[in-house]
């Protein structure tokens, strides 16, 4: 039974829907632990305090802010819960925009939450969600989760809605800090029109469930094999090259490789991996037939080099 990490309400105007909030995502990397490098045995972390040059427990600290160089102001659990902000223990919507936001603070998603609406709260919730969907729109919001107060967006999502936890615009950094060209780039009508059929040919419908995790997977056969005892394979890296890629030439491949795998398989949008296999294997298919063609040449030399020497000896031993 999943577990409610937030309980409070939805504040949609003078309604009030109780809701609870489920996390929507969960990580599924594989993760280490700290061994001692000469034993094998696992390391603890230990809280230490180098003012009594002792190790304590988790339970003897408190929470400290900084306010100036070395000195703190104690905030306790009673503090927080005494803010003085809405947001605490609802989801205050502030308004709602159309679901396709062009805003770039609303881009950056942070956490997901599911919200399961509590049995009195149920009929509002799912007015609001038809609204929702039926005009295409999100609802904006603020909520305290965490000791924090997040900026939010809240969408119908299946039979639920999702909560969306975002940064806010002065938490995104600006594009500046990069090292981007001023000039701008022109393309040959030729360039622009194989770019846009190798996109056209890796579009599709996005279904997430295509998609899994290879280097979790990989990694996994890593362990297993170690733990059998077995060698694992080294994989070679790519060769470096300074070359510069001739566009043109390389687009027209990919979009020959995305169109032959897509020829073999089914209608589904070829990736870049898929493309890249399928251009292997055209190259692979290529080279014994050239072989065959050179070793043909080759035989046919043979016979003609075979019938010229003939006259020659038969004058000699005349």
């Amino acid at each position: 039974m999943a577990r409610a990490m937030w309980k409070g309400a939805i504040q949609f105007g003078l309604v009030t829907i109780p809701i609870k909030l489920y996390l929507a995502t969960e990580s599924k990397g594989i993760s280490f632990n700290m061994l001692h490098k000469e034993d094998l045995s696992r390391i603890q972390m230990k809280i230490f305090c180098p003012v009594e040059d002792e190790v304590i427990s988790r339970g003897e600290t408190v929470k400290g802010y900084e306010y100036a160089p070395g000195e703190y102001v104690v905030v306790t659990d009673e503090d927080l819960e005494k803010v003085p902000l809405k947001t605490v223990r609802s989801i205050e919507i502030e308004q709602f925009t159309k679901a396709q936001r062009d805003d770039a603070a609303v881009r950056f998603v942070k956490s997901a939450y599911y919200v399961e609406p509590d049995k009195i709260g149920r009929k509002a919730f799912y007015l609001l969600k038809s609204v929702l969907e039926d005009d295409g729109l999100t609802a904006i919001c603020k909520v305290v989760i965490k000791d924090r107060e997040a900026l939010a967006a809240l969408d119908p999502f299946d039979d639920t809605m999702l909560l969306t936890t975002l940064h806010w615009p002065d938490e995104i950094r600006s594009l500046k800090e990069l090292e981007l060209p001023e000039e701008d780039f022109e393309f040959k009508p030729a360039e622009l029109t194989m770019a846009k059929q190798l996109v056209s040919a890796m579009t599709g419908e996005f279904d997430p469930a295509q998609y899994k995790d290879e280097y979790r997977e990989a990694l996994e056969k890593i362990i297993e094999a170690k733990v059998e005892g077995k060698e694992t394979v080294e994989i070679e890296e790519p060769e470096e090259t300074g070359k510069l890629v001739d566009l043109m030439a390389a687009l027209e491949a990919s979009v020959s490789a995305a169109k032959a795998a897509r020829a073999a398989g089914s209608e589904a949008p070829v990736s870049v991996a898929e493309a890249r296999e399928a251009r292997d294997k055209k190259a692979a298919t290529k080279k014994p037939a050239a072989a065959r063609s050179r070793a043909k040449a080759t035989a046919s030399d043979d016979e003609a080099e075979e019938a010229r020497a003939k006259p020659a000896r038969k004058r000699r031993s005349a």
